[in-house]
């Protein structure tokens, strides 16, 4: 089996909207669909990260935003079958429904960050639907007193368990550079696929009004068609906050998605689309730098947890300097000074949630992929010497890891509650 491919395929799936509302539309759907009718009530149990970045973010086709809003929107006739796209289409039924039904929420500490569990009440019936560990797992199903299904809570039902352990604990940059070298086309394909997914919601954005305007305002300046290399970095990262600018805003367009979310997909793949189209690269050569900036992303992922308290774009722009180095005809050794650059940069830059904020640390991260990538090339980095920083990128890595499990608890704790705090 290719574990990598498989990886690939498993983990870049299309999704409409923020991916957190999307599961917890998911997870009312699927308690819907047991119950088999419209419930007078229900309760929502989930975790703090949940609620964090579902809060603030938009809710596609409507005015919405929240968990309990898109969990009212999937059990008032959400089709399970469309996966993390259930928001893709709401009738004026179901939001007329989901606008008049009662749903409770609290948040659990003991159970893992991505975590929502729905129960659904109608007379005597009641029906539980819990996604974990994956925005689109279900791992417990109940009928009444029926139990339909039940699997780890924290663990992945599939054949990648093994792979992702062994992404999280042996896969070097050099393991990762030499697949992508090597890279079969289905998975040149279906990264190619990505990037125009994801180009196309940003070129939307950038002729339209969305959240802050990061991107439109951001590109107001540049050429379409760069007439430097310079230029195509900064369009790279304008056009990446723009599909974020979009995204958060609720824009009904479909982004493909990297470990679970769609501003890590767009954050891999946006920039390194312009880039390379300045450069002229074939489908090849840029499908094979989306292939390594996408798995860097997904090894970094598997390093620290799916959802924390650090941003996920800036992990995410680590795949972004590695595929920018790429396309420019860099080796493992610039890549390596590349990624010590980014840790040692943005180490450290939260995440409050998902909302119109994210576009910012988007352009941010990208630019600063940008700065590492340049840097890289002159043969500047920082060295053991400097904080976190190890003395190669996989130790750097690792740092990184432990920095986000054991260093930054208590911080996402205290986001929250800022964050709850203010809605009182």
């Amino acid at each position: 089996m290719d574990t990598f491919l498989e990886l690939l395929k498993k983990e870049m799936r299309p999704a409409m909207g923020c991916t957190e509302p999307a599961a917890s539309a998911l997870a009312g759907a699927k308690a819907g669909s047991l119950l088999g009718d419209i419930p007078t009530s229900v309760e929502v149990v989930t975790s703090r990260d949940m609620v964090k970045n579902a809060m603030g973010v938009g809710l596609p086709n409507c005015s919405l935003k929240g968990i309990q809003a898109a969990v009212a929107l999937g059990v008032c006739k959400g089709e399970v079958e469309k996966g993390l796209s259930i928001l893709s289409e709401i009738s004026e039924e179901q939001l007329r429904l989901a606008e008049h039904l009662a749903v409770s929420l609290s948040i659990s500490s003991t159970v893992p960050s991505l975590y929502i569990k729905v129960t659904a009440h109608k007379g005597s019936s009641s029906s539980v639907a819990v996604i974990s560990g994956e925005h689109d797992r279900f791992s417990f199903l109940q009928k009444d007193d029926e139990v339909l299904l039940s699997l780890p809570v924290d663990n992945c039902s599939s054949v990648l368990d093994e792979s992702d352990q062994w992404l999280i604990g042996k896969a070097s940059l050099a393991d990762l550079l030499a697949y992508a070298e090597a890279a079969p086309e289905e998975a040149i394909a279906l990264c190619l696929d990505a990037k125009n997914t994801n180009l196309a919601i940003a070129e939307h954005a950038v002729r339209n009004e969305y959240g802050l305007s990061v991107g439109r305002i951001a590109s107001e300046s540049l050429n379409q068609e760069p007439g430097s290399l310079s230029e195509a970095f900064s369009l790279g990262s304008a056009l990446a906050a723009a599909a974020s600018d979009a995204r958060m805003a609720g824009c009904p367009l479909p982004v493909i998605i990297n470990s679970g979310s769609g501003n890590q997909g767009i954050t891999l793949t946006v920039p390194l689309a312009v880039v390379g189209s300045d450069l002229k690269k074939s489908d090849e050569a840029l499908g094979k730098a989306l292939v390594l900036s996408e798995l860097v992303g997904l090894s970094l992922t598997a390093r620290k947890n799916r959802l924390s308290a650090l941003c996920g774009a800036f992990t995410a722009a680590i795949g972004t300097a590695c595929g920018l180095v790429y396309l420019l005809d860099g080796d493992l050794e610039i890549m390596d000074r590349a990624i010590n650059t980014m840790i040692g940069n943005l180490t450290g830059i939260i995440c409050d949630g998902a909302k119109m904020t994210c576009s910012l640390k988007i352009y941010s991260c990208v630019e600063a992929a940008n700065l590492a990538c340049k840097l890289a090339f002159r043969g500047y980095s920082p060295g053991n010497e400097s904080g976190i920083v190890g003395k190669n990128s996989l130790e750097s890595m690792d740092f990184l890891a432990r920095l986000s499990h054991e260093g930054m608890e208590e911080t996402d704790k205290t986001i929250l509650s800022i964050m709850l705090g203010k809605q009182t």
